[in-house]
């Protein structure tokens, strides 16, 4: 599976754990001039921005390791401008879903809250 196709289906897996979870999906794939943000939702006094790295099974690193600082400036610049575009007052959280599969099954899943 190409790394776009994997993404997408990690997304969607990431997705559907948020919404059983009790969690709003507010919106998928946010873009603006400072980055994307994978998915944004809503949970109790909070507005989440989640970052979504899926990789296959055998990877050096997990797949958190590959958010670093300048990933995380450009999630939280684009957080901003989403909280001011639609007058969120809800408070922001940054979390990473790491997901691994092997042949589309999902062998891991590691939702990592307030994770910077």
């Amino acid at each position: 599976m190409d790394s776009r196709l994997l993404g997408a289906y990690g997304e969607q897996i990431a997705a559907r754990h948020l919404r059983t979870s009790g969690y709003k999906i507010k919106s998928a794939n946010y873009k603006t001039n400072v980055g994307e943000i994978d998915i944004i939702a809503e949970k109790g006094e909070y507005i989440c921005f989640v970052e979504v790295k899926t990789r296959t099974e055998g990877a050096m690193l997990p797949p958190s390791s590959a958010v670093g600082f300048h990933k995380e400036k450009n999630i939280e610049g684009s957080a901003a401008i989403y909280m001011k575009r639609y007058d969120v007052k809800l408070k922001p959280r940054y979390d990473i879903i790491e997901i691994i599969v092997k042949d589309k099954a999902v062998v891991s899943f590691n939702h990592i809250e307030n994770a910077f």
